[in-house]
This record gives C-alpha cells, structure tokens and sequence, in this order.
C-alpha cells in the first residue's frame, strides 16, 4: 500500500428534494450525504460502514458519478472529477468502476456473460482490439475463478456466488485504479462471502487496486479493510485503522455498533456490556440539530443539541484517530480484540 492519494473527497453532499402539492413544490430535502470527507491511498482498502439508511450506497454512487452532487469536490487522481465532461468524463471512469450489491439485478438476464463482461470495451473500444475482446473476456472468467467454457451461458444459469464473481469480472475488465464495491457481499451465504471477499483480496494483490468496500457487516469489513469509516445519518462520525475502529474505538455509535457484534469466544460471552442505543433513527429529512447522534446517545449532554462535533483528531488511549464526537473517549470491548489467523 502506497502514502499517495488516489481518491480525495472534500465535504461531499447530496440533497434529495421532497416535493408536494399539485405544482410539485420543494418543500425540504432528503439529507442523504451532508458533508462527507476522507482520503484513499493506492493499494489501500478503506470499509465504508453504518445502519441502512445512512449514506453509503449513495455515496458509493457519488464516488462513481452516478449521482451528482450538491455541492463538495471529489478529487481522482489529481483531477477534479467533477469538472469533467464528455470524452474527458468517458476516459476517467476506465479507471474507478462499480461492483454492485445484488448479483441478480444488476446482470443483464438476456445478455450471455460473454456479452456482459465484455461490454466494457464495446464502450472503450480501444482497450481490447475487436479480434482479442474474446479472449480477454475468457482470460477475465478465470481470473475470477470462472469456467472459461461458460462464456455464452446466461446469467440465470449460474449461483449466486457465481454471478458476482461475474460483476467482479466486469469491474476490472478496463483495468481500474479503484473499485467501488456497495455491499458485494451481503445478498449471498456466509461460506460463499468468505469466497469472494479472498477474491478480492487476491486481485487487489494482483492488479494494484483500491477498494471503496461499502458494508453493514462489521466482521467481513474487518477482515478486508486497512482503515475504516463509520457514517451514521450521511456524516463520518469515526475514521481510522483496523486496530483503532475494532479495539479503541471512540465515538459513542461506533462503540454501540461493536457491542452488538456476537463474541465469537463462549468463554467470554456475557462478559462484555452491551450498549443499548434508544429510540429509533432520525428522518434524513429532518436530522437533529448539533451531534446527529445526540437522540441516541449514552454520553449526550447539552452542548450536543446545539454545536456540531468536528470530524478531528482525538486521543484514543494510544495514539489519536478522527471521531465526531465532543466528548470522545476510548471504551474497551471484550471479545473485539485482534486474534492471530
């Protein structure tokens, strides 16, 4: 993994418009994304976790310019992506593709897999010459851990695992610098996911990628990710490595997530405190004014009804990470700690 920065995102954010009455009127706006920021180095993984709801796939969305901002600045490999048009537009997006979250849907049922993995250079004709995009499309099957003989069946003749692997396929077919995975692995079976995450792990080794790896499942985005950022109501409320989001973590939401996660260890299990968080999360629509997490907060206090927590530094017990938290604190869970593999 290398220091430089591939990905830079400066307060991104992304307002939907509620519109109501016969004329169809703004009325207010769904606060999806509300000033997101955070840095992704080459080579490097960087989890992407929260509740539904809070953000990440829109965000995933913005990272691909599938959605376009309100307002904020995404920075891809020294370009401002968002200033792009056209042909200009066409050859940055070779280099950041998608895997999507459902292998189901997000397959063309009446295309060959031939056909769909294939479609990229349809697209950037100039990748693969038109003689070769046969076997560069078998050599991508294997790549994933495919038949390569399977090159003209359907989608709907494969499994589940099978399909992403496929998407996967798809992804790296133009050869990208980052891939943006929304929840690759959340529609499929607990043996199949450890399958494709090692997958990803090996082509990550293989081809140099990054990794936007977006997921709800603290355990997957441990094993994969080299830093982690947790969003709650489309803000970043911690950002850090691998060791300091799972063992010393600070800001209250993310301690309440870690403490719901199953120990894995019998011997430990009752030991740890739960941390039960009350009411339920609040409309994107109408978000809390101040901390956004203050409604459910174990540590609220006056100041967080009203002043915004910056996303910054704080001492973790160790070293610092950044936390949106004013009043953030280490908390040690038992059974969270790092195991040799």
């Amino acid at each position: 993994m290398s220091n430089e920065v591939i990905l830079q995102a400066e307060g991104l954010v992304k307002h939907y418009p509620i519109r109501a009455g016969v004329l169809r009127r703004t009325v207010g706006h769904v606060k999806a994304v509300d000033g997101v920021s955070f840095e992704l180095r080459r080579g490097e993984t960087l989890g992407v976790v929260g509740e539904s709801g809070c953000g990440k796939s829109t965000l995933g969305r913005m990272l691909m310019r599938l959605e376009e901002p309100t307002a904020g600045k995404l920075t891809f490999d020294g370009v401002d992506m968002y200033a792009q048009r056209g042909s200009a537009m066409r050859r940055l997006r070779r280099d950041i593709q998608i895997v999507f979250q459902d292998p189901y849907t997000s397959l063309n049922p009446r295309k060959t897999v031939g056909d769909i993995i294939g479609e990229p250079f349809e697209i950037h004709p100039d990748v693969v010459p038109k003689g070769g995009r046969r076997r560069r499309v078998q050599d991508l099957l294997d790549l994933v851990g495919l038949n390569p003989e399977h090159i003209n069946r359907y989608p709907h003749q494969f499994s589940g695992g099978q399909r992403q692997r496929i998407g996967i396929a798809r992804g790296v077919a133009l050869n990208p610098k980052v891939l943006i995975c929304d929840e690759p692995v959340s529609a499929l079976d607990v043996s199949v996911q450890a399958q494709v995450v090692n997958l990803l792990e090996r082509l990550q080794d293989e081809l140099g990628l990054a990794y936007v790896f977006i997921a709800h499942d603290l355990s997957v985005v441990r094993h994969i990710s080299d830093r982690v950022a947790v969003m709650y109501l489309g803000s970043m409320v911690e950002i850090g490595d691998e060791d300091q989001i799972y063992n010393r973590p600070t800001h209250p939401y993310t301690q309440a997530l870690l403490s719901a996660v199953p120990v894995p260890d019998p011997t430990l299990r009752g030991l740890r405190k739960q941390i039960k968080l009350v009411g339920d999360v609040p409309s994107p629509a109408n978000p809390p004014s101040g901390c956004r997490f203050h409604t459910r907060c174990f540590k609220a206090q006056e100041r967080c009804t009203t002043d915004v927590p910056l996303l910054e530094a704080r001492p973790d017990g160790v070293s610092a990470h950044d936390s949106a938290c004013h009043y953030a604190a280490p908390l040690a869970l038992v059974g969270t700690e790092s195991r040799p593999v």
